[in-house]
């Protein structure tokens, strides 16, 4: 039998109307969305469903919502299939998608998670605010080449990779202006560029102090070894250690993603069937650009 492993997406995957169906028809996916309005003090279920895009769009509260929406599809899944759940023996989560998977493995309780994520979101919502950003997707270089590019616009202001996603896609984040100077200069050396639909420059130095912010709320929660081993967007390697995946979670806040890297090493570790479970279908298309023909499943949000 093939090993499974769950994924879970990372902000931007949020859309209005998600979460609504699963609210509708699901008890469980509901007591999760009720669980939260007492934890958050407001009603995430109703932002999910109706918006408007921008209030969901927004970092403190696009985050506890993709946290919370990937947990009900999770219970969607558990009720149509329990074995595949039963089965998992990995999963690792796109940034905030990690506190998910943290969540899913059993390393920290829901209420937990979620005002971490909730504090998390916060802080990095006051880091962008203090220190405007944005991070845009480059479609069609290497990681040379991207690099080359951050240095020939760094007189616009601070910029970096901030996610290698697969190949061929490479988040760069940093200054407004730079970002700008990114998508004119990219067009020119044949590439493609998306601006994401975040709020800041992510996986940055520009999200000082939030790291400290969340370091802060982490050391007053208790996160427990997970059943399964949650792998880490920092060093793509696999982590059961407590105190290493607390240190992992604060680096992380200015560090890029290595998410093509993770995706390899789950494949070179015999991983070969992946359930993307969340809103959006991102992660299954960046892990067919890894491996054209692996097996992956979407549970929506």
């Amino acid at each position: 039998m093939s090993k499974i492993a769950f994924l879970f997406p990372g902000q931007g995957a949020q859309a209005v109307g998600m979460g609504r169906l699963l609210c509708e028809t699901l008890p469980a996916a509901r007591n999760l969305f009720d669980q939260a309005k007492s934890v958050l003090g407001y009603d995430l279920a109703e932002v999910c469903a109706n918006g408007p895009a921008e209030r969901l769009n927004a970092t403190d509260i696009s985050q506890p919502a993709i946290f919370v929406t990937s947990l009900a599809a999770l219970e969607s899944l558990r009720k149509t299939d329990p074995s595949v759940v039963e089965s998992c023996s990995a999963t690792a989560g796109l940034s905030l998608g990690e506190y998910t998977a943290l969540v899913f493995a059993g390393a920290m309780t829901l209420a937990d998670g979620l005002r971490i994520v909730q504090k998390r979101g916060q802080a990095m919502q006051a880091a962008s605010d203090a220190n405007p950003g944005a991070m845009v997707s480059v479609i069609g270089l290497d990681q040379p080449k991207a690099e080359e590019l951050c240095n020939a616009v760094r007189g616009q202001g601070q910029i970096q990779i901030a996610n290698l996603l697969c190949p061929g896609n490479i988040v760069l984040s940093g200054a407004k202006p730079a970002c700008n100077a990114v998508e004119k200069l990219a067009e020119e050396m044949g590439a493609r560029t998306v601006r994401l639909p975040v709020a800041g420059a992510f996986h940055t130095d520009l999200m000082k102090p939030a790291d400290d912010v969340l370091a802060q709320a982490l050391s007053q929660v208790e996160i427990r070894p997970p059943r399964v081993p949650v792998w880490s967007n920092l060093d793509a390697q696999p982590h059961t250690d407590p105190a290493e995946i607390r240190a992992l979670l604060i680096r992380q806040v200015l560090q890029p993603v290595l998410w093509e890297q993770t995706m390899r090493n789950l494949l070179a570790n015999g991983w070969q069937r992946f359930y993307e479970i969340g809103p959006g279908r991102v992660l299954a298309g960046l892990l067919k650009r890894v491996q054209r023909k692996v097996d992956c499943q979407n549970v929506s949000g």
